[in-house]
């Protein structure tokens, strides 16, 4: 199994698309790599040599940022908009939708399920 940038990546799947099991690189990015070294992005995972993956690898880890780096740049970019205390920064601390989204009806998914109000017995 091949291993690249920290994570397994499927063997039986076609290559393009098992570079997107890597935290930060989708089919477009995938399909870039694979442009600029030759690599014919409709073959199996399995039937690439081990240089072909090596130099996959080197690729990923020269010209992008995957994974856990950047998952702390995008946590300590949220932070550092908190910590500012500007509009998204508040919207982010509320766990509020963030890009002006409507929030009457829908935003389940960031707020929440429902919290119905009691109403109090006479």
């Amino acid at each position: 199994m091949a291993r690249i940038a920290g994570v397994d990546i499927p063997r039986k799947k076609r290559i393009d698309v098992s570079l997107t099991y890597i935290y930060g690189i989708g089919r477009s990015t995938a399909q870039k790599i694979l442009t600029g070294l030759n690599i014919d992005f409709t073959q199996k995972t399995e039937q690439l040599t081990d240089d072909e993956i090596n130099n996959i690898r080197k690729v990923i880890d020269s010209d992008y940022v995957v994974e856990g780096e950047l998952r702390t740049d995008i946590s300590m970019s949220i932070k550092r908009l908190m910590d500012l205390g500007c509009y998204r920064g508040l919207r982010h601390r509320k766990s509020l939708p963030v890009n002006g989204q409507r929030t009457k009806t829908n935003a389940r998914t960031r707020k929440g399920p429902r919290r119905t109000a009691v109403k109090k017995k006479k």
